[in-house]
C-alpha cells in the first residue's frame, strides 16, 4: 500500500471529550457512549462540533488503553460531569490519511513509525485519530481516518 506522510504545525484547538481507560475489545462501545454524550451536551447548549470526531491514545496497552474521545469545538466550552473541557494540543505532528477498515490500520501505524524513525522525527507517545465518516454511513473500505502522531 502507498502511504503519504507529512509533518504539519497546528494551533491548539478547544475540544469536549471524555477520558477513560478501557480494553481494545470494549473501545467501540466506549467511543459510541462518549460521542453520544458529547453531542447531546453540545445540542443542549445549542452548539455543534467544529470538526470530525477524534480519539486520542495516550498509550498502546491493549488491555488498559488510556483514551480521550470527543469533538473539536469553536470556542472554549465548559465541561459537564464526565465531559471535559480540553484541547487538542498545538505543535508538530506527523500525519497520514488512511482509507479502509479500522482493523486494517496496523500496517499504516507500522509504516508511519518507520518513516518517522528514518526521517528523525520523535513521537511523544500520543496519537490522535480523526474520523471523517462512520461505518454507519459508508462501507468499511470507504472509511477515512487521519492518523496524527504528536512529535517532540
Amino acid at each position: 500500500m502507498a502511504y503519504t506522510f507529512d509533518v504539519v504545525e497546528t494551533q491548539a484547538q478547544p475540544a469536549l471529550a471524555i477520558r477513560t481507560v478501557t480494553s481494545v475489545d470494549s473501545l467501540p462501545q466506549e467511543i459510541g457512549k462518549a460521542y453520544g454524550a458529547v453531542l447531546a451536551y453540545l445540542k443542549e447548549r445549542g452548539e455543534q462540533a467544529l470538526g470530525p470526531a477524534f480519539v486520542a491514545y495516550y498509550n498502546m496497552d491493549m488491555q488498559k488503553l488510556d483514551v480521550e474521545m470527543g469533538f473539536p469545538v469553536a470556542k472554549e466550552t465548559a465541561g459537564n460531569g464526565d465531559i471535559l473541557a480540553t484541547h487538542i494540543p498545538a505543535g508538530r505532528r506527523a500525519t497520514c490519511m488512511y482509507k479502509g477498515p479500522y482493523k486494517g490500520m496496523a500496517s499504516t501505524y507500522e509504516a508511519m513509525t518507520k518513516w518517522m524513525s528514518d526521517n528523525g522525527h520523535v513521537p511523544t507517545g500520543v496519537v490522535y485519530e480523526f474520523y471523517y465518516n462512520s461505518p454507519a454511513d459508508v462501507p468499511e473500505r470507504e472509511l477515512l481516518t487521519k492518523i496524527e502522531f504528536l512529535l517532540k
